[in-house]
C-alpha cells in the first residue's frame, strides 16, 4: 500500500498565507528562496522526540506539506496530495494502465526523491514521490 505523505497548496501572498496557517494552527513554515520556486515549507507536527515513548500500533496519521506560488498563466493548480512510491518508473506505468495520465517527466527534488505530477481516472490533480532512501551508516551489519 502506498501512502500519502505530503499536501501541496498554491498560495498568492506568501506572507499572508504563512502568518495565517501560523495563527489558526500552530504551524511552522521553512521560506525557499526563487532556486526553489519560493516554495515554502509547511511543519504540521514535530518529529518525536528521542526520549518519547514508543507506541505499538499503526504508523503516525499525520503529514507535512508545501505551499507554491500561484501562476497565472498555468492551469489546474489547486491543493494535491502526494502519494509515496517504491518505484517510480513502475508507479508511472500503473497509473497509466489504469486511466490516469502522467503529466511531465519526473524531476528529481535533491535530497527528498523523485517526483512527478499526474491525473487520475476521474481527472483529480495528484503527485507521487519516490523518496530518497537513507543510506545504511556506515560499519553496520549488512
Amino acid at each position: 500500500m502506498n501512502p500519502v505523505v505530503h499536501f501541496e497548496m498554491p498560495y498568492d501572498d506568501r506572507a499572508r498565507m504563512a502568518a495565517f496557517y501560523r495563527s489558526a494552527f500552530g504551524w511552522k513554515f521553512e521560506m525557499l528562496g526563487p532556486e526553489m520556486g519560493d516554495y515554502a515549507v509547511a511543519t504540521t507536527h514535530e518529529p518525536a522526540v528521542a526520549d518519547e515513548p514508543k507506541t505499538d500500533g499503526p504508523p503516525p496519521t499525520w503529514i507535512n506539506g508545501g505551499f507554491f506560488q500561484r501562476k497565472p498563466d498555468l492551469p489546474g493548480q489547486q491543493p494535491l496530495v502526494v502519494v509515496a512510491v517504491e518505484s517510480m518508473a513502475a508507479a508511472i506505468s500503473r497509473v497509466n494502465s489504469v486511466g490516469g495520465k502522467v503529466l511531465c517527466e519526473p524531476m528529481d527534488i535533491p535530497g527528498i526523491g523523485s517526483y512527478v505530477a499526474f491525473t487520475d481516472s476521474e481527472g483529480n490533480h495528484v503527485c507521487m514521490l519516490e523518496p530518497i532512501m537513507p543510506s545504511p551508516a556506515k560499519g553496520a551489519a549488512s
